[in-house]
Order: structure tokens, then C-alpha cells, then sequence
């Protein structure tokens, strides 16, 4: 079924589910039925229905907009061992890491969807050694995502909004997009997400709906707190996705606190949406 622009939802991870049913339950009762949904893996939500999760995803009754993958050691202990683990970062994890993505490349197609949302990693800047395979390694998740006819939309947040400009510049490549997390710039002290928008505009595939405060000092996590309560200035964002003709969902997403203290924070999240889509 289409989704209609701006359609609220959630991202499934956020929940904490394991199984089909469970997040159904729970997006009935904050009423949506947009969700992102994980692919199943240690980061993103493994599921109890094993390879029969896209069979009772596809009949479940809700609309999904795309696919999240995360790959096994990432490591969000601080921003310094996410550096080191995280995406395609690492040359010593990449030839893994892509036998992973070629099964979420499927596992996207079984759930009847075109999108597959990753963190590519800390992007090396431009004049590092480290760029050119970086970068190949990028073009290979390209060329695979055209051959499944999938669009691979890379997070944000890790890298400035223009190192990420110019990296998609550099590729050149139709399959990848860019999913737009504003709190994402705040928790790694990078941009203010405001500000960078219309640079990533002409390739924003999909976003979330987070909000966070930046950090107190260098080196450390921003905090990450409910919608309308940080410095993302969620209202702004939204008008300006609006300007921008953005016209994918807003997928709330919320990775602190228990299971129902994230389901509340969540269901303050779709209130609080509605009320700045009605202004």
C-alpha cells in the first residue's frame, strides 16, 4: 500500500520487539501504521519468525517504508569505538560486512520493499589514504543495490553534511540516497542539521525523528531526549522538510530507556508530530 506524505511512523528497532505480532500490537496502540523496519540482526532487532519475518511482516497490516540494517560489533560505547567499528569503516570487516549487506539487499526484496537503510561508517576526508578504498568500497554496495533494484540510503550524522555532499558527488551513483537523522548531527557535535538540509536535499530518501541535545564536552555523546525537548528544533525541521518537498514519512525512532519508557516517549513523539503538522 502507498504511503502518503508525512505519514507518521515508527521505526521498529525503537520498540525493542522481537517478534511480528509484538510490534503490531505496539503500533496499534500508539495508532500508526508506518513503520521502518529491521531486517533482523543483533543491532536491529532480531525476530522470532526467523526467515518466515517478511511472510508475516507482509500480512501483518502495516505499511512498511524501508529496511534498516546494522551489522554485528558495532559499538556504540562512545563515539570513538563506533569510529572504529562502525559500517564499512574498518578494512578488515568490509569483506564480511558486504556478504551481510548482499543478504539484507534480499531480505529487503522478501519484505516487498526498495529501500535499505545503513550507517556506511565514519567517511574519510578528502586527502586521506583512506578515502579511495572507502570509496570502492561504497561503489561495490552501489553496483550490488542496482543489480536487486534497491536504493540504499546512508544515515547521517558522522560525518559533515558536506563531506557527505561531496562523497555522493564523487560516487555518482542512483542507488544511494541519504536517511536524514537531525539528532544524529547533535549527538556527534557535527552540523546543525537546520542549516545543512537544503545541501542534502536533492537526495534525502528517507528520515527519522529523533531529538537530542549536542555534548557537553568534546569527545563525549550528545544526550538524547524525547521529541520537541532537545536543541533539533523538531517543529522547524518538519516546515522545513515541507519546503524542501520532502514527501517520504516521518519514522520516529528512540534508543534510550527501557521498553515502555521508549514506547512513551514514542507515543508523546506521534502527539507532538501531529501538533506541528497542524500548524
Amino acid at each position: 500500500m502507498a504511503i502518503e506524505p508525512l505519514a507518521i511512523g515508527v521505526c521498529s528497532w525503537s520498540l525493542q520487539v522481537t517478534s511480528v505480532p509484538e510490534l503490531k500490537g505496539f503500533m496499534d496502540r500508539l495508532g500508526v501504521d508506518v513503520v521502518q523496519i529491521a531486517c533482523g540482526d543483533p543491532h536491529h532487532a532480531s525476530w522470532s519468525e526467523g526467515d518466515a519475518m517478511p511472510a508475516a511482516a507482509r500480512g501483518a497490516g502495516f505499511r512498511m517504508s524501508g529496511a534498516m540494517l546494522g551489522f554485528p560489533g558495532e559499538d556504540y560505547t562512545t563515539p570513538q569505538t563506533i569510529e572504529k567499528t562502525g559500517g564499512f569503516g574498518d578494512p578488515a570487516t568490509r569483506p564480511e560486512r558486504l556478504e551481510r549487506f548482499k543478504w539484507a539487499l534480499a531480505r529487503t526484496k522478501e519484505l516487498g520493499l526498495t529501500d535499505l537503510m545503513l550507517h556506511a561508517g565514519f567517511i574519510p576526508e578528502a586527502g586521506s589514504s583512506a578515502r579511495k578504498p572507502f570509496l570502492d568500497t561504497l561503489a561495490q554496495v552501489a553496483d550490488l543495490a542496482k543489480s536487486a533494484g534497491v536504493t540504499v540510503a546512508f544515515e547521517t550524522g558522522q560525518e559533515s553534511a558536506q563531506l557527505l555532499r561531496a562523497t555522493l558527488d564523487d560516487l555518482r551513483a542512483p542507488t544511494l540516497k541519504v536517511n536524514f537523522d537531525p539528532a544524529n548531527m547533535l549527538l556527534y557535535d557535527k552540523d546543525d542539521p537546520l542549516a545543512v538540509l537544503e545541501l542534502l536535499a536533492p537526495d534525502i530518501r528517507s528520515v527519522h525523528l529523533k531529538d537530542a541535545n549536542r555534548p557537553t564536552t568534546k569527545g563525549t555523546w550528545g544526550e538524547e531526549v524525547p521529541l520537541g525537548r532537545g536543541q533539533t528544533n523538531t517543529k522547524a525541521f518538519v516546515h522545513a522538510l515541507k519546503r524542501i518537498g520532502f514527501r517520504g514519512p516521518l519514522c520516529i525512532e528512540r534508543e534510550v530507556g527501557n521498553q515502555e519508557e521508549r514506547f512513551r516517549d514514542i507515543e508523546h513523539g506521534v502527539r507532538f508530530l501531529r501538533e506541528c503538522l497542524a500548524s
